[in-house]
């Protein structure tokens, strides 16, 4: 079902992707194997040479995986501000002399 038009192909691959996922009987399985790479992949960035001591190692790789998310909720943060059109906030109300005052 290939499709030429861009929101097109966004409802082909949802369609894929549920297809695929109702055939799973066990989802957590079928990811383990990506779930593992994902934090393979901050233990490598924190420890390359793969000498800091496994608990030392992990307590890092959480640290940068964190601030991995950070960063991509920053990007998506800024991306909405572009996004948004640019609509002016209404001024607070003036405060208006009352009896007594200059």
């Amino acid at each position: 079902m290939p499709a030429r038009d861009p929101s097109d192909r966004v409802l082909v691959a949802r369609i894929a992707a549920a297809e695929r996922w109702s055939r799973e009987p066990d989802r957590a399985a079928a990811t383990k194997p990506a779930r593992a790479a994902f934090a393979e992949r901050f233990e490598r960035q924190v420890d390359p040479d793969g000498t800091l001591d496994p608990v030392e190692r992990a307590r890092r790789a959480e640290l940068a995986k964190r601030a991995y998310f950070a960063r991509l909720a920053l990007k998506s943060a800024q991306a909405r501000r572009r996004g948004r059109p640019n609509v002016s906030r209404p001024a607070p109300p003036s405060r208006q002399a009352g009896p007594g005052t200059p």
